[in-house]
């Protein structure tokens, strides 16, 4: 390393020990010395990537030496030194790193994008905004536990101009949540400079418009940046809020090395490398007779022998083998089903009333169970499904939430992290859209990344019928079954809806529960009065005949048995899907192999839904069993009108008795 002679950083000892700051020091020699070994092995075609925190480890190792093992961070992919001041062995990084099984995430994800529980760390995904709501999470689940324990996230200069930041921070104050959101103003965003960025002087200044307290600190300066960031979490351990810091640095290498740096002009670049952070440390406890060569050497020798000696390993490790098998079992979390059947006694419930039902026996019986939602607490959601349930279970577990669907279904995930459960209500399925990316990109991949559950419901009310026009109609499943780590419920009865739900509850993975709103208020039921679940994976088969197979879900169960009752002389198997996915794939193939004829209804759009899967799943599978072509009926390709005579006509209830009539006269 080049010598400096005198330090240009001013640093105030404060009443630091001197093993502290060569405790500091060292952990900051650490990521340097690993990165510089890791630019030769990226030169050497070693590992394919690396984004590079030269220059920015006093942030990492200031942060996270303040606080407390126990407590979680969530870090970024510039963070090295988070990850190895919690004291992860390197030769789980560097297996990481080369894709090896002793990484985190069996050669699935790269760099930097895991997490792991041993350790308390929760890694990014390539998205940036969506760990920040999840810190949320997390910080909700210490606070409702009283654990007095604070959360640290980070998010770079560029991540603010994401609407999961204003997202996060707003929920965080609102609540009162004690997280620490730490901004790494690091000059350049890949290589958009920070003018083109935001406007204001300084990031810091928005926490004002949130009412966070908020601080700017030289990042580069450790004493700074640990005395004072352990000092805010001591304060707010005793006094929960969160807090917005921002840490003014500089990346002196390109986003990732392929980048390069040639749109950073030299002199600003010159001026930061004077600032390192290592150097200036080192210069100054030279200084103060803190440091000795003698010392440093040792440092230096024991850091580089690790590296070398856990590169080796890791090197030895064999490579991944590929397997269909484990790649598929890994998807979801492992779930034992145990079923927990009713007693005899019985009421006739409305969907809505069933749901309500099921959704309060279920916060009975799970103490650490949260809903989160717009307007659910003492108004008792638009649809009234949660009234009285504050009453009774109280404002913590009950949540108002600002309208930020990505950071409450974020929050959500955080809480799962943290070992709670969450229900988060969309107050309609077409809202999903602002919560889009955390539920398809974090809690669908989070099990099959690093084997972290997403134990979080997202009830979808849903569904045209009503005259709620193009924005308050859609029955978007499809959105859903498309994606891997995801399980989709869409009951047609209270029953179902009921035991489905508890199910749903208790099921560690990401279930979107779909709850059609014309439903809620016209089908009746007797169903029990006790708490109780029903699998998934189960259709249910309605009626039988020879005739014809009719495969549908919501609200084609009622269009189709209305269909049947005006046409008694139809032989017809009516299977209700109830899930699609799972699938009761079973059902279908032996229905449909008894009958040759298979007609399936989904009230979404033709293309690419649902249906379209089934039908090519049953002419790949049942071709030789069939003596027609397999029929679909689904509504027009158009967004869904308001009008009723419009909607009338847009609904596939209309094309379904004669699409069944010609498929039977085929």
């Amino acid at each position: 390393m080049p010598t400096i002679t005198k330090s240009i950083i001013e640093y105030d000892k404060r009443n630091l020990s001197d093993k502290v700051l060569l405790k500091l020091y060292y952990n900051m020699l650490r990521p340097r010395l690993i990165e510089e070994k890791m630019l030769i092995l990226l030169r050497q075609g070693k590992i394919s990537k690396w984004f590079s925190g030269i220059g920015q480890e006093a942030i990492s190792v200031g942060v996270t030496m303040a606080l407390k093992p126990s407590e979680y961070i969530l870090p970024m992919h510039r963070n090295l030194g988070v990850f190895t001041t919690r004291e992860i062995p390197l030769h789980r990084l560097f297996c990481q790193w080369q894709g090896k099984s002793s990484g985190f995430t069996k050669g699935r994800d790269r760099s930097f994008h895991f997490g792991t529980q041993e350790y308390n760390i929760v890694g990014m995904i390539s998205h940036l905004g969506p760990q920040l709501g999840v810190a949320d999470g997390i910080a909700l689940a210490n606070l409702l536990k009283n654990k007095e324990e604070v959360t640290a996230v980070f998010t770079g200069e560029g991540g603010t101009s994401e609407g999961d930041f204003h997202e996060a921070l707003n929920v965080a104050s609102v609540w009162q949540l004690p997280v620490i959101f730490c901004i790494e103003n690091n000059g350049y965003g890949l290589s958009t400079p920070t003018n083109e960025q935001y406007f204001c002087k300084h990031l810091a200044d928005r926490g004002k418009g949130y009412g966070i307290e908020s601080f700017i600190i030289d990042g580069n300066n450790i004493i700074e940046t640990y005395s004072k960031v352990k000092k805010l979490a001591e304060s707010i351990r005793k006094r929960p809020r969160p807090i917005l810091i921002e840490f003014k640095t500089f990346r002196r290498r390109g986003h990732e090395e392929a980048s390069g740096t040639k749109y950073v002009p030299q002199e600003l670049m010159e001026e930061w490398e004077a600032k390192d952070p290592i150097e200036n440390f080192r210069s100054y406890l030279f200084s103060k007779k803190i440091l000795s060569a003698e010392i440093d050497d040792k440092y230096v020798a024991e850091i580089k022998a690790d590296i070398d000696a856990s590169l080796e390993s890791a090197y030895a490790e064999s490579e991944i083998i590929p397997s269909e098998t484990n790649e598929l079992n890994d998807i979801y979390k492992s779930f034992d089903y145990k079923g927990c059947k009713p007693g005899p006694e019985v009421k006739e419930l409305r969907l809505v009333d069933a749901i309500s039902e099921g959704l309060k026996q279920s916060m009975e019986k799970h103490d650490d169970l949260v809903i989160m939602g717009q307007d659910i607490a003492e108004y008792g959601g638009v649809f009234k499904i949660t009234e009285g349930f504050v009453e009774q279970f109280g404002k913590d577990r009950v949540r108002n939430t600002p309208i930020c669907e990505s950071a409450i279904v974020e929050a959500g995930m955080g809480l799962s992290i943290a070992g709670m459960k969450a229900v988060v209500e969309m107050q309609f399925s077409d809202f999903v859209t602002s919560g889009f990316n955390p539920i398809v990109n974090y809690l669908a991949k989070s099990h099959y990344r690093w084997e972290q559950q997403a134990d979080v419901v997202v009830r979808m009310p849903c569904g045209a019928g009503v005259a709620a026009g193009p924005f308050h109609s859609q029955t978007n499943e499809a959105w859903f079954t498309k994606t891997p780590g995801l399980k989709v419920v869409y009951p047609a009865f209270p029953y179902d809806a009921k035991g489905l739900l508890a199910n749903a509850i208790n099921d560690p993975n990401p279930v979107l529960f779909f709850e059609h709103k014309a439903l809620y208020r016209s089908i009746r039921q007797d169903v029990p009065t006790d708490y109780y679940t029903l699998p998934f994976g189960k259709a249910a088969l309605l009626k039988e005949g020879e005739a014809v197979t009719i495969i549908t879900y919501g609200s084609g169960v009622h269009w189709a048995l209305e269909t049947l009752e005006n046409n008694s002389n139809i032989s017809a198997d009516l299977l209700d899907l109830r899930t699609l996915q799972p699938l009761d794939k079973e059902a279908i193939l032996n229905s449909v192999k008894k009958t040759g004829k298979a007609i399936i209804l989904q009230e979404d759009s033709m293309f690419g839904g649902i249906a379209s899967d089934i039908s090519a799943m049953l002419m790949e599978e049942c071709f030789e069993y069939l003596d027609a072509p397999v029929k679909r009926v689904a509504s027009m390709e158009t967004p869904i009108p308001f009008a009723p005579q419009l909607e009338q006509q847009y609904l596939a209830k209309g094309k379904f008795e004669s699409a069944l009539k010609e498929l039977l006269n085929y």
